[in-house]
């Protein structure tokens, strides 16, 4: 199961960027049946969180500048949780905001753990190790040397 949980953290990625990114769609076009509230060009937070959800969504589904993106829509749901949903109350089932906490600890895992191997960031990366010659990439080798300290 290890081999593959790479590959699924990229799935989990991929599913829950074009998912964060629906919901800034939906705010800025009522995108697929979602509520659309067309906020003022800059206007705060509407305006900026749609951004941050449909840019931030598209470049985590793509796995292209995925931490930096993950760090940011993390720290934007962390926000609309104390901002819109803790004055209810803190308890998340309580106040509505689950989606909110959920969301912000997924996209910081994704911070922490970066794309995995199925996005831009790993075939960049791929692509600049063949320039090297080595032909591998930092998480291939990591990949052998943990494969090599399981079978010690």
């Amino acid at each position: 199961m290890n081999r593959w949980a790479p590959y699924y953290l990229s799935a989990l990625r991929i599913v829950t960027g074009v998912l964060f990114a629906l919901h800034g769609a939906a705010t800025f076009w009522g995108f697929l049946g979602g509520h659309r509230s067309s906020p003022e060009v800059f206007a705060w937070p509407s305006w900026w969180g749609a951004i941050i959800q449909l840019v931030g969504g598209l470049l985590i589904a793509a796995g292209a500048l995925t931490r930096p993106a993950a760090i940011i829509a993390s720290g934007s749901m962390a926000y609309a949780y104390f901002a819109f949903h803790a004055g209810d109350g803190l308890s998340p089932l309580a106040n509505d905001g689950e989606l909110s906490v959920l969301y912000c600890w997924v996209l910081l895992l994704f911070a922490f753990t970066g794309p995995g191997p199925i996005s831009v960031d790993a075939a960049i990366g791929r692509l600049r190790a063949t320039d090297r010659g080595d032909g591998k990439v930092a998480s291939d080798r990591a990949d052998e040397e943990d494969a090599a300290e399981s079978a010690v």
